[in-house]
């Protein structure tokens, strides 16, 4: 693992669009990261602005993790006269991450996980398309064959989402009252359905 693999790239889906997790994103990122209800359903620390940055710095550039910010593409695509930093601010909904042992060697194993932090976004199914989107880049790009997924007991939602795109429980703690889901995606085409429109381009 010695470069970012969604470095200057961009994945296109029907409803969705992700994009490399840059510093302009991260004013609004961290006002959603205010909300208290977030960080109890992502078991995120509250940070300042500045962490923030320094953290979006560490995503950005760590081997070990793959960062996409998740875009409504219907907003995006009605932007398309604004600059880029505009553009992608006004349609951010979410994040979506894969996070790799550094002490593996390659990335057979990843644990995934998807954030909709806009209220408006969600029940759309863009949830749902942005995770595949994901998974599939995770699987064709970066050759993961096994993805897993820790999910509080109280986030229904990412349990339901996840168990019906064939994610299987395979341990609970009742210590971190969390979920541990497993799916085997060793094979080939197994994200196609749930991504229709699904393509990759560099960013110019």
């Amino acid at each position: 693992m010695k470069m970012k693999d969604n470095e200057n790239l961009r994945i296109f889906a029907s409803k969705i669009v992700l994009v490399p997790y840059e510093a302009f994103h991260v004013p609004k990122y961290h006002a959603w990261m205010e909300s208290e209800e977030l960080r109890e359903l992502t078991a995120s620390e509250r940070l300042s602005l500045q962490e923030e940055y320094n953290m979006q710095e560490k995503w950005r550039n760590d081997t070990d993790k793959c960062t996409f910010i998740v875009l409504d593409r219907a907003v995006y695509d009605q932007k398309s006269s604004e600059t880029r930093e505009v553009r992608e601010t006004e349609a951010m909904i979410g994040d979506v991450n894969i996070f790799y042992e550094p002490s593996h060697d390659g990335r057979g194993e990843g644990e995934v996980e998807i954030m909709i932090a806009e209220s408006w976004a969600r029940g759309k199914g863009c949830g749902r398309e942005a995770l595949c989107a994901m998974l599939r880049f995770g699987q064709e790009f970066l050759h993961t064959e096994r993805f897993t997924s820790k999910i509080g007991y109280d986030n229904k939602a990412s349990l339901k989402l996840f168990k019906k795109l064939g994610f299987q429980e395979i341990s609970r703690s009742d210590v971190f009252k969390e979920v541990t889901l497993e799916f085997d995606a060793s094979s080939h085409g197994v994200f196609n359905a749930w991504t229709p429109g699904y393509c990759v381009e560099t960013i110019k």
